[in-house]
């Protein structure tokens, strides 16, 4: 008997990401101690905000939808609508728990999928409700990296115009693995696109050190101004702009498979979650000023511990992760998440993260750069746990490739 397909999907996620290995069960002792909005019409932009009242009972999760294989959950900046990305290549608008037709965009004819690959995420411009301008992350039939623009269709504000499609930066894949492939923009308005370090095991090219390939990096380009050929422009603030043997689009370096990564909204600090090799799975927390330029240490370490003793790398701007946990017993890959800013009082200022495999949504505040006050909400588990993501009130929001989209809430 043929295996379903979702469940075919889910399998190969899992091996990819895990490298075919098996986890354990996180520990608590990993971490230091110490009224509803008025309606709006799809397409505008939402009213005056209102302050919503605080939920403070105990932390679950809501379904909201059933969609195919859901890999992100976004909104558009300071509109009500909320847009879920499939793998398989679509980007549908969330109405009433399922995907309302037609989808904002289908670009199945043109996306690999799946395992590591498929459309990853999508980002709306900061002035979106102006430009109309979009962005989607995916890989092609080849396996190749795709950053691609579009454009809203001028007679209809539901759906992108597949005609206006610009490329913004291709990637070649050596490997299946490690894409990576979510893309935000910054807390100055610049595009972040997060690549893995190109796939196989143990990074065997040392991808992610090699500062003359995109492979293995967080990149920060202006897609609004295309200069030199490029089109895009370097921020003149990149770290490596100007500098020979250096690609300029580098923002930070030495990255595993920085699956899903993002900005505190309030303080602008910086997390990522960088997959593991073996054994050790990781968070780093970055502040501002050391964000530029950051190493973050692969493949030379694999977490807090040494992987390839005998590489040499630039350590002046190393980053070790805040947080780590081992990688056997249940548990096969993280999937970073964000600080929480929403509703739900007991979770203000969490940063939360779970294991694809462990499904357990857990967390941690940072104290003078330290992870402190660890927690695991065990209400807050799914299967297959794909993604974090955030409408434009702040909610945030959780996938599973099995098909649920859940909003994380309180009674």
């Amino acid at each position: 008997m043929t295996m379903p397909r979702l469940l075919v999907a889910a399998i190969a996620l899992a091996a990819f990401l895990a490298g075919c290995r098996q986890v354990p069960e996180l520990s608590e002792s990993d971490v230091s101690p110490p009224p509803a909005a008025p309606e709006v019409s799809p397409g505008d932009p939402s009213p005056d905000p209102i302050q919503p009242a605080e939920l403070g009972g105990a932390p679950r999760l809501e379904r909201v939808g059933s969609f195919d294989q859901p890999t992100f959950v976004i909104s558009p900046p300071g509109d009500r609508r909320i847009f879920v990305v499939e793998q398989q290549g679509r980007v549908v608008e969330m109405v009433d728990g399922r995907a309302k037709t037609p989808a904002f965009i289908d670009i199945r004819d043109e996306v690999g999928c799946c395992g590591e690959r498929g459309l990853f995420s999508v980002a709306f411009a900061p002035d979106y409700a102006q430009s109309g301008l979009t962005y989607l992350s995916y890989t092609d039939r080849a396996g190749d990296s795709r950053i691609e623009e579009y454009r809203v269709d001028g007679s209809n504000p539901d759906r992108l115009d597949p005609g206006t499609r610009r490329l913004i930066l291709g990637q070649d894949q050596p490997f299946p693995n490690h894409n990576g492939g979510l893309i935000r923009f910054d807390p100055t308005g610049m595009l972040m696109i997060g690549f893995g370090d190109g796939g196989s095991s143990g990074d065997p090219a040392n991808r992610a050190q090699n500062l003359n390939t995109l492979l293995g990096k967080m990149l920060r380009i202006d897609p609004s101004k295309p200069s030199d050929g490029r089109p895009y422009g370097i921020p003149q603030d990149n770290p490596f702009a100007g500098r020979s043997g250096a690609r300029p689009e580098i923002w930070a370096y030495g990255l595993r498979n920085p699956w899903r990564w993002s900005f505190d909204p309030d303080t602008k600090d910086f997390y990522v979650a960088d997959v593991g090799q073996n054994r050790v799975e990781e968070v780093n927390f970055v502040p501002p000023a050391a964000q530029p330029g950051a190493n973050y240490g692969w493949r030379k370490y694999e977490g807090d511990e040494e992987f390839r003793p005998a590489d040499r790398i630039d350590q002046s701007r190393l980053v070790r992760p805040v947080f780590t946990y081992p990688t056997a017993g249940g548990n096969c890959s993280v999937t970073g998440g964000g600080v929480y800013r929403g509703r739900v009082s007991r979770l203000k200022g969490y940063y939360l993260f779970a294991d694809y495999c462990g499904g357990v949504v857990r967390g941690f505040k940072i104290s003078n750069g330290r992870a402190v006050e660890g927690r695991t909400f065990d209400d807050l588990e799914t299967s297959s746990l794909s993604s974090f993501g955030e409408d434009s009130e702040g909610e945030m929001y959780v996938t599973s490739l099995d098909g649920g989209v859940y909003r994380i809430t309180a009674d």
